[in-house]
């Protein structure tokens, strides 16, 4: 959906209202309007679709969700983007809601009355912290699906398979009950300023979760199990109470490390503990 007026480039917006990445907001800006262009088509036909990006800045990738036909309700904590986001708003009338504040402390859920695409070049220092909260909400899910950009390093945790070096708690929190995968790589260049590590964008959609499971009981066994993962597990699971009885009951050897049990095999044991 084009804007009422023509959009001036996004380094003229920074420019013009003197902004610049904070590191202590984890913030690195995207330029390349292809490329967000790109993330925005991520999530398939945004055409009057409701999206919440988490950490919008000056608005790049919010323009490219905005020009897709999306419903954009962004939430920035840095009050020096608000005069950019309010030129944005005024560009697409009735299509962007802005609320500044901090994301971690934002009953997010109860903004929207359906359930919207979240997308968003989520700040470093609080993306993992955000994604655990969202795959821990009830189930199914408040959101249809996650379109966001992390670390290349924490992409790979989330969908690193069994017996890889990435696979760990995150893997199995983020695939019990949902279907991550890295939907492209970003080179560290297409930022400003460049971040020291590369990035990717993953696209998570909800899958029915298993049933007769808690989640409580696989964080717990997945902690266990991982927080001493060179272990094997008839050790580091010593201490769940009957943890080491369940194996048996699934036909794990205990003798077995957790980066050779797989998701389906942890949820098994979650399911045994009740």
């Amino acid at each position: 959906m084009n804007p009422v007026t023509p959009l001036p480039p996004l380094r003229e917006v920074i420019a013009r209202h003197g902004l610049s990445a904070s590191k202590a907001l984890g913030q690195n800006f995207l330029f390349d309007g292809q490329l967000l262009d790109r993330i925005a088509a991520v999530p398939g036909d945004l055409t009057d679709a409701e999206v919440l990006e988490v950490g919008p800045g000056p608005g790049g990738l919010t323009r490219a969700l905005l020009k897709a036909g999306a419903r954009v309700t962004a939430i920035e904590r840095d009050a020096r983007c608000m005069p950019a986001l309010a030129e944005l708003g005024e560009a697409f009338p009735g299509r962007l809601r802005v609320i500044e504040g901090d994301a971690l402390a934002i009953d997010m859920p109860s903004l929207f009355e359906g359930k919207p695409h979240i997308a968003s070049n989520l700040p470093y220092n609080v993306g993992t912290a955000l994604l655990i909260g969202w795959l821990s909400a009830e189930w199914q899910p408040w959101w249809r699906s996650c379109t966001l950009m992390f670390q290349k390093e924490v992409a790979d945790r989330i969908v690193a398979g069994v017996d890889s070096p990435a696979y760990g708690r995150l893997a199995v929190l983020a695939q019990w009950r949902s279907v991550p995968r890295i939907a492209m790589p970003v080179h560290r260049s297409a930022f400003t300023p460049p971040p020291k590590v590369m990035s990717a964008v993953v696209h998570i959609v909800p899958s029915e979760p298993p049933a007769g499971v808690r989640l409580a009981t696989l964080e717990r066994v997945t902690a266990a199990a991982f927080g001493q993962r060179r272990k094997m597990l008839r050790q580091s699971l010593k201490g769940v109470p009957g943890a080491l009885d369940a194996l048996e009951t699934v036909g794990i050897e205990a003798t077995r490390r957790a980066e050779t049990v797989s998701v389906a095999e942890f949820v098994e044991v979650a399911r045994v503990l009740g």
